[in-house]
């Protein structure tokens, strides 16, 4: 099933907004609205205005085509809307490179074992 364009932006919005570790409430702060809209666009249930879409993507340090990206294609599993997932690359992305490698070679090992 191919998604909405409302709600496959509102789910690149979470998406994303997750990655980066803020809260709605956070984001509406950047860019001026309140949390009630944060949540309304995330569900589709409300639009912004291009003005709106610029300033969420700036928020998010995006480019606003991020928001539309994989739009058309089928449906699929995207590992992104696990909120475990995110956490998991998000504290991946906090150790320092050299020992970052090494946890990377040691999941490729238990992968394959």
């Amino acid at each position: 099933m191919v998604l909405s364009i409302d709600a496959h932006v509102g789910q690149r919005v979470r998406q994303r907004r997750w990655m980066l570790g803020m809260t709605m409430r956070q984001l509406g702060d950047k860019i001026g609205v309140n949390l009630q809209q944060i949540r309304k666009f995330e569900a589709a249930t409300n639009r912004f205005s291009a003005k709106g879409m610029w300033n969420v993507a700036e928020a998010l340090e995006v480019p606003v085509a991020y928001l539309f990206e994989g739009l058309g294609g089928e449906a699929h599993d995207d590992i992104l809307t696990d909120k475990e997932a995110v956490e998991l690359v998000r504290a991946y992305y906090a150790i320092p490179v050299n020992q970052r490698q090494r946890l990377f070679d040691l999941a490729r090992v238990l992968r394959a074992a």
